[in-house]
Parts: C-alpha cells; structure tokens; sequence
C-alpha cells in the first residue's frame, strides 16, 4: 500500500540530472517520492499508466488517420502531404525539449501536464471540423500540447522510485506497455470510424481518448501526492557549481570523450527515423493503395479491412518482441556476450534494411506502382522494423543517461532528441519522392541509406569502444 506520509523528506534534486523515460523525453530521477515495499508498485505507477495509455491512444489514433485525411479530406498533394507529416512528426520531439523546461522552472509537472492534456484535447477536436485553417489551428495545437504533456508525465514515473530501487526498471516496462496498449489499440477504433464513417468520428474519438486520460490523472492525483507536483525544480546551488569546477582534467577528457561518442552515435540514428517514420507516411498509402484487404472470414464473410488497420501492427509487435528481446539480452549477457550499446544499433539500423529489403520486393511482385500485394509483405516489413527499434530506441535513451555528465544530461538529451527531429523530418522530405520515381526506387533509398549508415558506425565500432569505456 502508498505510505507516502511516513517518507522522510525528499532530496533536492540536482536539477542538471536528467536520465530518459522510454517514452522518449527527459527527465530527473533523483527526487525521491515512493514506497519502502520490497516488491509491487507504487500505486501511483498505475494512474501514470492509464493516463500515458490514453493519451498516446490519441496520439496514434489521430496520426493512424492523418496522412489519409490530408490526401481524401483536405485534397493536399502527395508532396505537400508529406511535407506536413515531416513537420508535424518532427516537432513533436522537439517541443519536449521546452515543456520539461517549463515544468521544471515555471509552472510545476501538475499545471504543464494539464495545459498539454487540455491543449491535445482541443486539437483533436478542431481536427473533426474538416477546414484547412482549423487543421493548421489543430496541427499547432497538438505540437505544443504534445511538448507539454510528454516530458513530464514520464518524469513522475521516475519519481516513484528510489535511487538504486530494484523496482524501477520494472515500472517502467510496465509504463511503457500502457504506451504501447494504447497505440495498438486506437488506428482500430480511431482507423474504422475515421475511414468507414467520416473523419470527424475517429478524430473526435482520439479527444474522446485524451479527455479520458486527463480525467484518468485529475482523479488520481491523490495516489501522487507523495510527490511535489506544483513546485518547479530548484536552481543549481553555488556548491555544485563549484564541485563540478574541480572535477580533474583526466575526467574532463573521458567526459568529452563520451560527448563525442554520443554526437557520433547521435548522428546515425537521424538515418534509422527517416526510415523508421515512413510507417505513418508513405507506407499508409501503400496499405490503402497496394495491399489486398479484402478477406472471407468464417462468420462475417466478406470483411475490406481500414488501412489504417496496419498502424497497430508495430505497437503489437513491441508488445510481443519486447520481453522476448529482454530476456535474449539476459541469456547473452550471463554468458558475456551481450553486444555493446553501437553493436546493437548497428543491428537496428540493419533491420531497418532488410524490412526495406521486404517492401522492395513487394514493390516488384507488384508488377507496378498501381500494382497490389499480399497484406503478409507490410506485416513482415513491419516486424523486421520493430526488431530494429527495439534494437536502436529504447538502448539509445539508457546510452544518453550513461554516457551525459551530470551537469549536462538535460542538454544531452536535447540533443539526442533533436536528431530524432532531424529523422522525422528526412522522412517528410524523402516521402516527397514517392510520386516521382517507382516505388521498387524509393524503398531502395531507404535500403541504401539505413545499410550504409549500419556499416559506416560498424567500422566505428572499436574508437567508440575506447571513447565510452566503461559506460556502456
């Protein structure tokens, strides 16, 4: 049970100190709000997980809809679509950057996560008014609420734990599963109501989807009252200023070192998400326009399936590979062998490839570019692609926390997170060539650029090595 009143008082927090969630934003650990139980969770995890589940639901309900919606609904171009995606998916790693910084200097985690709820919930809901200038409105809308409300609704996860609490990395497993439940769950709720029965039901369902998740915190706010949720973090004292001036040259060079690594590192990855994110651009106009989805089912009989069905299948994916990854990583790590943090990017950049490799040869068996396949192509290309992410994201975040000094791990991850701005954005950029070459060439660039990237950090592998010995 939640004993927060028998706590001692919280640690200040150094406020230099910010490690990763695996929902992809900073955050700091270290001040202290949570349960002496040997085993369990801190009841406060669960109200994190149904809110966090919730809103990515509308995340990925209404990005399940979007690029269809702006070709069908709003009558965009192809290029122009993209362009739009590019922006719209980059931004949204961006803006993290600013509402953790708000939450922490200004308005407290309580306040920003509501402003960023509140914020998505109206965007959502101008969505459903089908004009370009409300779509522009909703767009802005959801890009700041988005900033606002990631960052810092992970961050509370990490303030459920102690330092050294064997049950952290537990939690947040658990934590990311409800990301992952909610996005598997909305393309088929938002998808089928959006596509089968107008736009504005499955975009106004995605509000549905984030009004519930604010409900979900407001109401549970009494199980995090162990943690101070309206004050911002204090300012650096003089004293840990003054110490982190004393620390020695040999650690200024081993510090700048890692910096270095993570730069390099930090650099290939902008290769993986610009192809990575073509799952909700180019490859949603190949399920609707070059799959089959047609099937006879036993009971219902003919059954056309939504395209947008196939935004689910990464999230059920990670649902499935995730624990099986982890305990792959276990078994070769009892036995010393585990790779290191850049091997096994370089295996997720390779996937990458090969779930490329796939689409190419769909694209061939297709005959032409108005040609259609088997649904099994997407769907394999999609397992190989999530193999890689789980290969690549969640390692990289753990490698910032790792390899970042103290004093500057929030600016690091900044800049981890700006280089998944740079992919998203690539990926906008590249989706502009899809009308204008085969698409047997497109997904070729995408083959050439993620097994090139793979192989030029392979061949880095060993100065890497010596730069963050001992790290990772």
């Amino acid at each position: 049970m939640m004993t927060p009143g028998h706590q001692p008082p919280p640690k200040p927090p150094h406020p230099n100190q910010k490690p990763a969630d695996l929902a992809g934003a900073p955050i700091a650990f270290e001040n202290v709000a949570a349960e002496q139980q040997s085993s369990g969770h801190p009841d406060g995890l669960y109200v994190l997980f149904f809110t966090e589940m919730w809103e990515r639901f509308s995340y990925y309900g209404m990005r399940a809809l979007l690029t269809l919606y702006m070709i069908q609904g709003l009558h965009f171009s192809q290029q122009r679509q993209t362009q739009w995606y590019g922006w719209y998916t980059g931004l949204v790693y961006l803006t993290p950057i600013f509402g953790g910084m708000l939450a922490d200097r200004v308005l407290g985690y309580r306040k920003t996560i509501l402003l960023g709820a509140t914020l998505m919930m109206a965007g959502h809901f101008l969505m459903a008014i089908e004009t370009i200038p409300y779509f522009v409105a909703a767009m802005g809308l959801l890009i700041l609420g988005n900033g606002a409300f990631k960052p810092n609704i992970s961050t509370l996860v990490g303030k459920l734990y102690k330092p050294g609490d064997p049950r952290r990395d537990a939690g947040f497993s658990i934590f990311y599963m409800g990301i992952n439940v909610g996005a598997a769950a909305s393309p088929l709720v938002c998808g089928t109501l959006g596509q089968r029965y107008g736009w504005k039901y499955g975009f106004g369902a995605a509000g549905v989807g984030m009004f519930i998740g604010m409900c979900t915190f407001l109401l549970g706010q009494h199980r995090l009252k162990a943690i101070n949720l309206d004050l911002p973090e204090p300012a650096t004292g003089f004293a840990e200023a003054k110490q982190d001036d004393k620390a020695s040259h040999e650690e200024r060079q081993t510090e700048a070192g890692r910096i270095l690594a993570l730069l390099i590192i930090a650099f290939f990855t902008i290769f993986f998400w610009a192809g990575f994110e073509q799952a909700g651009n180019t490859m949603a106009l190949w399920a609707e326009f070059n799959t089959k989805r047609d099937f006879v089912l036993p009971i219902a009989g003919h059954f056309d399936m939504p395209s947008s069905w196939f935004q689910s299948v990464n999230a059920i994916f990670i649902i499935v590979l995730a624990p099986i990854m982890g305990l792959v990583w276990m078994f070769l790590g009892r036995r010393k062998r585990e790779p290191g943090t850049p091997l096994k990017m370089v295996f997720g950049l390779l996937f990458l490839g090969l779930g490329f490799v796939v689409m190419a040869l769909a694209a061939i068996s297709a005959g032409s570019d108005k040609g259609s396949v088997s649904s099994m192509w997407l769907v394999f290309a999609y397992f190989l692609h999530t193999v890689g992410e789980l290969c690549l994201s969640p390692i990289g975040l753990s490698l910032v926390t790792k390899l970042a000094p103290v004093r500057l791990g929030g600016m690091l991850m900044g800049v981890w997170f700006v280089a998944i701005f740079l992919g998203n954005k690539a990926a906008g950029m590249f989706g502009e060539l899809w009308e204008q070459t085969s698409h047997v060439n497109f997904f070729s660039i995408f083959i050439g650029t993620s097994v090139a990237a793979g192989l030029m950090l392979f061949f880095l592998l060993k100065p890497l090595k010596k730069l963050i010995a001992g790290a990772a």
